[in-house]
């Protein structure tokens, strides 16, 4: 993995190939390469380079004429985030046969390549790479029998593992192939070509229409046309889909990182996933993607919440909503775990399924381990027409808009907050009253308000986190529903400024990581003015009785713990519901000031990748 970029009868190819690649740099990667097959002649040009896009875009700019070639017919193109081989240009994709005849670019893992590659080898043929993906390019022309399709879905069936994949031939000029298992597939349509990606945003500057493959679908791209089958030739429909967002959305608008214009976009991103899903009248949400009926909401006995990295934070929020309002067991299951440990499922078990992407293959591979043993799985996901989004029983959209940047904010948020409607819904249809109810539903309404409050207070949380620039280890602590914001808050800053963060529940400092505390070690407690507040505040007196510094984040109009702390960050004053939303906005913004005052590279920070595609 991580960004495909492919097309066929494009004008301006290899700019609309390169621009492609820059609109996917979000996702993380370390080096690029760009394969174009040219009109002229039954060749292909084959540029790759360690590093950024901007590096290969001047490669090729530096290249002559008759070097480089005039038109070119369809193209394929890559940014690599290095699983097998380092990031070297040698490495990078796209990768060929031995005779220079089939070009591919892939996401995903082949797990089986050894001994493929070892067949092949034993068979002549010639590996220039370190990589598992090299393996399809020189499977793809072992199959070939003058069919273009036929040659990759034979391929393909060979493997084992996840692929989306792109392949151009020289003996197929004006055609690509492109197919996905557990790696995404966009197909763009615009008016003379077509495009494929494995982003929607690589494609939004050229077409609103848009075909997205399932797994086990392979299709055959030429100008004007996408011809999509099954890997058995079948043919298989896949429904047309509207982008419903255009070109700003992925430009950063004046910002100076993609985070921090998606950290101020909140207030909108969370309107967005309340607008027209609270009822004032009846205390209720309302949520029609659930589609789950009074009797089946009375009948749940159970709720397991699989998720990974940020969005398993936001379930670990959730799974408060659910035991406090709907009274209903709930537990966090890390996705990855959760298909290899046999898990208990009853008839009544409710799976939800939370990823921004809805791509991230240990929870969709979740969702598949729960539907197989009969629950019913919910997915809460911000990208249209992704797997776990049409996978799912039933779901809701977060409507929070794309997210760039690498380090997921906005999503998070809105996560939260569709999880505590889900919640609502659920215990309205249970045990809460219609007027407890409403007074929920007028607090849910107000987040839009809490957050555009937290983020007036910008310079204030700017000052503070340059103020510990310069610390290498943090500790962040919360009790309650913002214990897991405090993990959050840890993921943050170790995401973008590559300094040591842990997150703790405050009540375990004595148990161990006390130890470590001292005047170098800053702690950011979480202090708000909600239950447990007093529990913390004997915890930030234990820190302090180390010397180390203490942020806190309270409540404003609360002073109890000025006198504790060593500086104070105040947000507006909320329920025990809605707090955590303003909390982790109050921590996205110290560790973006944190890391932006180390001059780290924020949006694409090291070995991370925005959609992880790969157990």
């Amino acid at each position: 993995m991580c960004g495909i970029v492919a097309g066929v009868g494009i004008e301006n190819l290899e700019s609309v190939l390169l621009d492609g690649l820059s609109r996917l740099e979000y996702r993380g990667y370390d080096s690029a390469g760009i394969a174009l097959n040219s009109m002229e002649a039954e060749s292909v040009l084959l540029v790759k380079t360690p590093g950024k896009v901007k590096k290969l875009r001047k490669k090729l700019n530096s290249m002559s004429t008759e070097e480089r070639g005039l038109q070119f017919s369809a193209g394929v193109a890559h940014t690599r985030w290095a699983t097998h081989g380092a990031p070297t240009e040698v490495n990078a994709h796209p990768h060929s046969d031995t005779a220079g005849t089939f070009f591919i670019v892939h996401n995903g893992i082949i797990e089986n390549y050894v001994e493929l590659k070892k067949r092949l080898i034993d068979e002549g043929q010639k590996f220039s790479s370190e990589t598992d993906s090299e393996v399809l390019a020189h499977l793809v022309a072992e199959c070939y029998d003058g069919d273009f399709l036929k040659a990759v879905a034979a391929a393909l069936k060979q493997v084992k593992g996840t692929y989306g994949v792109a392949v151009l031939s020289t003996k197929h000029p004006d055609a690509l192939v492109v197919a996905r298992k557990g790696s995404p597939i966009v197909i763009g349509l615009t008016a003379n070509g077509v495009l494929a990606a494995s982003d929607t945003a690589a494609l939004v500057a050229h077409t609103s229409e848009v075909i997205y493959l399932d797994d086990g679908d392979i299709a055959l791209l030429s100008p004007g046309n996408a011809d999509i089958r099954n890997l058995d030739d079948l043919p298989v429909s896949r429904e047309k889909m509207k982008i419903d967002w255009d070109l700003s959305v992925v430009e950063k608008s004046g910002f100076e990182h993609f985070m921090l214009k998606e950290i101020f976009e909140q207030p909108k991103a969370l309107r967005d996933t309340i607008r027209g899903r609270l009822d004032h009248e009846q205390g209720a949400a309302v949520l029609s993607g659930l589609n789950l009926s009074p009797k089946e909401m009375l009948d749940a006995n159970r709720i397991i919440i699989a998720a990974c990295g940020t969005s398993m934070h936001a379930g670990m929020v959730g799974e408060y909503f659910f035991e406090d309002l709907a009274d209903i067991p709930t537990e966090i299951e890390q996705a990855a775990e959760f298909r290899y440990r046999n898990p208990i499922i009853s008839p009544n078990t409710l799976v939800i399924a939370t990823s921004q992407s809805g791509e991230t293959a240990d929870t969709l591979a979740a969702v598949r381990e729960a539907a197989r043993k009969g629950a019913s799985t919910i997915g809460i996901c911000n990208v249209v027409g992704s797997t776990i989004a049409r996978e799912v029983d039933r779901g809701i959209y977060l409507h929070a808009g794309p997210e760039i940047g690498v380090a997921s904010t906005k999503a998070f948020t809105c996560q939260v907050v569709a999880l505590l409607m889900t919640a609502l819904k659920l215990a309205r249809s249970r045990r809460l009253t219609r007027e407890a109810g409403i007074s929920l539903v007028s607090e849910i309404e107000r987040i839009p308000e809490l957050a555009a409050a937290v983020l007036e207070k910008n310079d204030l949380i700017k000052e503070v986190a340059e103020k510990y620039s310069e610390a290498e280890n943090f500790f962040f602590i919360g009790r309650g529903n913002l214990y897991p914001v405090a993990l959050e808050g840890a993921l943050k800053l170790k995401e973008i400024s590559y300094v040591h963060a842990e997150g703790y529940h405050a009540a375990e400092l004595k148990h161990g990581p006390i130890a470590l505390l001292e005047e170098n070690v800053p702690v950011v407690a979480l202090a708000n003015d909600v239950p447990g507040k007093e529990k913390i505040l004997g915890n930030i007196q234990e820190c302090a009785a180390r010397k180390s510094p203490v942020v806190a984040i309270t409540t404003e109009g609360d002073d109890s713990v000025a006198e504790s702390a060593d500086v104070t960050i105040p947000v507006p004053r909320s329920s025990v519901f809605t707090t955590p939303v303003s909390t982790a906005i109050a921590l996205q913004l110290f560790a973006y000031h944190f890391a932006n005052k180390r001059g780290c590279e924020i949006d694409q920070p090291r070995n991370l990748a925005k959609s992880v595609t790969v157990e």
